[in-house]
């Protein structure tokens, strides 16, 4: 077998063209090809084979972390066996999201609770598959899959480390009890890990541009523990000569000193991810991203798992753009969090 050459083209089939195992990788990529209730646009579920794929065009030095992949990094296989249970769910979910909900008809109420039942094993799979990465040492990553994936990661590391802080960048609040009936919906995700981990001490939203009245009254009642940065609040202080940087370090600080990293993509502006399921106008520039990352570490703050979803290739296969992005803010993810792991 050949050695790496960092200065190569890609010569190993492994995450940006590595040849490290999933056993000896300090950075462990977990792929959760989950789709099930997504309310607009499908395509997400191809999202980690997409990334996989685009990732070996990523020259692994990096300008702002330096050389992430000297500290081995490894994606597990993306699990078949997931990704049917996904399809499964998606197809028993249709007939819910085209109705708008089960309502009272009685096949669409059984399909809700069959379509839960699935999540549910897909967040107890990511929740185990996340703990033993931590319990072996390594750093864990989850590559979705639409924005629910995200619970059973989130609740893993919050076990491991109390007090923690999530910094949650998106177009959407993602905080309602529920959307179309689902209580696992990818526009339920924030809802739940602040109603179900105790050990989360504080959600800090950036980006957020589409939410409901009952996400602006959930978050009204919740100010100890949520901090939202609205996108149009942000635009308007930058417009009056605010830095973007002044307002990076007012976001890091309102974080305790453990910090997940949860990123959907549609938090930044949808040309950078025209195909993601719901791509809302507005949103961070990608150095506006990287800056926000780079501040959080600059901080002292460590991060200690994150996230990436709601990659969506596109349907024609006519352009692998989402995927490329996806990869490269993959990269910068793992590079900063390496950086105060060392």
């Amino acid at each position: 077998m050949p050695e790496l050459d960092p200065n190569s083209a890609a010569l190993f089939d492994g995450l940006f063209g590595l040849p490290f195992t999933p056993e000896e990788s300090r950075v462990l990529v977990i792929p959760v090809p989950w789709e099930a209730t997504c309310s607009y646009r499908a395509g997400t579920a191809g999202g980690p084979a997409a990334v996989l794929e685009a990732s070996r065009q990523v020259d692994l030095l990096d300008r702002d972390t330096g050389r992430p992949y000297e500290a081995k990094i490894a994606m597990l296989p993306i699990p078949g066996e997931l990704r049917a249970l996904s399809d499964q769910a998606r197809r028993r979910a249709l007939p819910i999201i085209e109705a708008g909900g089960a309502g009272d008809d009685p096949g669409r109420k059984q399909a809700l609770t069959e379509v839960e039942d699935l999540c549910q094993r897909m967040n107890l799979w990511v929740h185990d598959t996340v703990r033993q990465a931590l319990e072996a040492g390594q750093l864990p990553a989850v590559l979705g899959g639409d924005h629910s994936v995200s619970l059973g990661a989130i609740a893993a590391v919050a076990e491991q480390h109390p007090e923690l802080g999530v910094l949650h960048l998106d177009a959407h609040a993602d905080l309602r009890s529920a959307y179309e009936g689902f209580r696992f919906s990818h526009a339920s995700i924030m809802r739940n890990v602040v109603e179900e981990n105790p050990k989360v001490a504080r959600l800090v939203q950036v980006g957020i541009r589409d939410y409901c009245d009952a996400e602006d009254a959930f978050i009204r009642a919740n100010p100890e523990r949520i901090r939202s940065y609205f996108d149009s609040d942000l635009r308007h202080l930058l417009f009056e000569g605010d830095s973007w940087g002044r307002m990076v370090g007012r976001v890091v600080a309102d974080l305790p000193s453990q910090v997940y990293v949860s990123f959907d993509i549609d938090g930044l502006d949808p040309s950078l991810c025209p195909h993601t399921g719901t791509p809302v106008p507005g949103g961070l520039s990608f150095p506006e991203a990287v800056a926000l990352l780079r501040g959080l570490v600059e901080s002292g703050r460590r991060i200690v798992g994150f996230d990436l979803t709601e990659v969506a290739p596109d349907p024609t296969g006519q352009s692998d753009w989402d995927a490329n992005v996806g990869a490269r803010l993959l990269y910068k993810m793992i590079g900063f969090a390496l950086l105060c792991n060392r």
